[in-house]
């Protein structure tokens, strides 16, 4: 355990904005994925359910997470 983790009782550090250990979490994550072979399963998968019964939820799902990012980012709205 390092330093700064026996310090907080075992926790870790808050690393703020921009988590260089969850981004090489994800990064890591990412890897394992595109190498087991499921991409394509995956992707069909997920064409299928956009074309199928949940499709229009899942566009909801998608339009209700634009409305909220654009709220945060003024950016958004220009796109």
């Amino acid at each position: 355990m390092t330093e700064k983790r026996k310090e907080s009782g075992g926790a870790m550090p808050n690393e703020g904005e921009g988590s260089r250990t969850g981004a090489r979490q994800y990064d890591k994550a990412a890897e394992r994925f595109a190498k087991s072979g499921k991409v394509e399963e995956k992707a069909r998968e997920a064409r299928e359910a956009i074309e199928g019964k949940e499709g229009k939820e899942l566009a909801e799902a998608e339009a209700a997470g634009k409305r909220h990012i654009a709220e945060e980012d003024p950016e958004i709205k220009k796109r």
